[in-house]
């Protein structure tokens, strides 16, 4: 692990809402306290977080909500999704002057880009916005990967501070942790929970894990015994959480998992399993189900 200072456990927290799609800002400030309790930092509007769906106004309440309720005990990732660049930027400088740490941002994805116009989205961001900037590569929701050299040339830029990779290739995952060793400000996050404890084995910077919404501490667990060299318990760890991730992500679609998860959470009275449309809740008798199997 080189010396960035972004390191540890980021959860992709959840966007809690209301029947009518409102933000629940008392179950964030619940779930902020939950997650500093537990040593575990947010990234704000990802995908589990249905960052595509939330409007620049709940946004921008989210991230005020967030830091205030984190009061500096955590480090706070605002992501940051869309097409229109001047609306990213603009909507980048409120997270920043609201308190956000870091900036993630994924591709824009409406057009399929070349790699020389993924390098110029990204340089040119980070030229033009105030905080520090994070690469968010998921191929799963933006069909398209940005590719190792063209990070590795982005690792160059001041204000390109680490990558959160979410693609599941072994091979890709620790060619990007390369990167970091010649890069010493430059952190890895690695968004493939079930490879976590290996990303930080390999040398990883941190681990972004949708699960942690639920069990943050075994990811701090999990985290702390990799980076101390004791694999047996960060693997039994690993091996721990990839099955209670199956509880909300087998057998179901990315957002019919989101919704699953945020059952989950509302065991725990952490937040009701609402959805930002287009995404929508589970039946009552899935929703049983999946309470029944946490008994």
């Amino acid at each position: 692990m080189n010396k960035s200072k972004y390191r540890g456990v980021v959860v992709p927290m959840v966007t809690p809402v209301t029947q009518d799609g409102q933000l629940d800002t008392q179950a964030v400030e619940r779930i902020i306290n939950f997650f500093a309790e537990n040593n575990v930092s947010p990234l704000l509007m990802g995908t589990t977080g249905e960052g595509n769906s939330v409007s620049q106004a709940d946004g921008q309440l989210f991230v005020e909500t967030a830091v205030k309720a984190a009061n500096k005990r955590i480090t706070i990732y605002a992501g940051l999704t869309g097409n229109c660049f001047s609306e990213q930027v603009r909507q980048a400088e409120v997270y920043t002057a609201l308190g956000a740490d870091v900036i993630v941002a994924t591709l824009p994805t409406y057009y399929a880009l070349t790699e020389d116009q993924m390098y110029e989205y990204y340089k040119t961001l980070a030229d033009c916005i105030t905080g520090p900037l994070m690469l968010y590569n998921i191929l799963a929701t933006t069909h398209m990967s940005i590719p190792v050299p063209i990070i590795n040339k982005l690792a160059d830029h001041p204000n390109i501070v680490g990558l959160k990779d979410s693609e599941r290739d072994l091979e890709r995952m620790a060619q990007c942790i390369e990167i970091t060793k010649t890069h010493p400000d430059f952190a890895y996050f690695c968004g493939w929970a079930a490879q976590s404890a290996h990303s930080l084995e390999l040398g990883g910077n941190g681990i972004v894990p949708s699960t942690g919404n639920y069990v943050p501490e075994m990811f701090n667990e999990l985290y702390e015994a990799a980076i101390k060299g004791d694999m047996a318990t960060a693997n039994r760890l690993q091996d721990e959480t990839n099955e209670i991730a199956k509880i909300y992500q087998k057998d179901r679609t990315l957002g019919q998992s989101l919704t699953a998860l945020k059952v989950m959470m509302q065991t725990k009275g952490l937040c009701e399993p609402w959805m930002l449309m287009p995404l929508t809740r589970l039946s009552a008798e899935e929703e049983q189900a999946i309470k029944d199997k946490l008994k």
